[in-house]
């Protein structure tokens, strides 16, 4: 196959899904990943799409493009399941959390158990909460307007935030840039994601490894007011590490590994 088809081969793929991934296209194209990776280098040069670790993001989807949570919800899924796992780590029982809307979010539901209070404004892991077996779960739905990613976002939403005060705050996130910090499209979600990070302990950003690089219309914070981001691979770029902690599943097997206690 010809270069030229390769890349329309690339980039008709990131029309249809927001990410893909460098293993994914070299099996589908029949070609090595070496070559895969020459492919996304020249395309990220002709800006047609953005490398990210490990594959490449539509340009489309960098500033306020949102597909919502139904869309994101049947993507990567593995990788989403192994952050939750890997974040669940960080709980222990009697406090206080929150979680914000998002996909990776909704799936540490199923790792939680009680007791603990869960600050929400995610439809979707409040009532998976309110249908989970696991007891000595309080939950707590803040009011809003709902927004594509199934999250209640707004005025009422972000007042609601800025009057708890919560250990850890488990925060999805559409991008994660060692210059931009944490972004979303969403003007309204970008408000109340504030909120909760302003009024938490800790900051958690659950990621999988196509958001590093993904710069979106809305800041949220710097990684400097990340205590930690919780991914499947860990980016190669060393400002991530340089600013904030990164965690991946495999950090638990050693027992030499500590989790990050105080914020950097």
């Amino acid at each position: 196959m010809l270069a030229a088809d390769r890349h329309a081969a690339i980039l008709d793929t990131l029309r249809v899904q927001r990410t893909v991934r460098v293993s994914e296209l070299a099996a589908g194209l029949g070609v090595s990943e070496m070559t895969i990776r020459r492919d996304i280098d020249s395309l990220d040069a002709a800006g047609t799409l953005r490398k990210v670790h490990g594959g490449a993001v539509s340009r489309a989807t960098l500033s306020t493009l949102e597909p919502g949570f139904g869309v994101n919800a049947d993507q990567r899924t593995e990788a989403k399941e192994a952050i939750a796992s890997a974040a669940a780590e960080l709980v222990e029982p009697g406090m206080t959390i929150a979680l914000t809307g998002g996909t990776t979010t909704y799936r540490l539901v199923e790792h939680l158990t009680g007791p603990l209070t869960i600050i929400t404004n995610s439809l979707p892991a409040a009532e998976k909460l309110h249908r989970s077996a696991a007891s000595g779960i309080t939950v707590l739905l803040t009011g809003g307007e709902r927004s594509p990613s199934e999250a209640l976002v707004g005025p009422i939403a972000t007042s609601t935030v800025r009057s708890f005060n919560v250990d850890l705050c488990f925060m999805g996130s559409h991008g994660v840039d060692a210059d931009a910090g944490i972004t979303t499209p969403n003007l309204a979600e970008a408000d109340t994601n504030r909120a909760f990070a302003e009024q938490c302990g800790r900051l958690v950003i659950l990621a999988d490894s196509t958001k590093f690089g993904t710069v979106s219309l809305a800041r949220v914070a710097g990684l400097a007011a990340v205590h930690c981001i919780v991914t499947d691979q860990p980016p190669s770029d060393s400002r991530y590490a340089a600013q904030t902690t990164v965690i991946t599943p495999d950090s638990y097997a050693s027992p030499s590994t500590q989790l990050p206690q105080d914020a950097p």
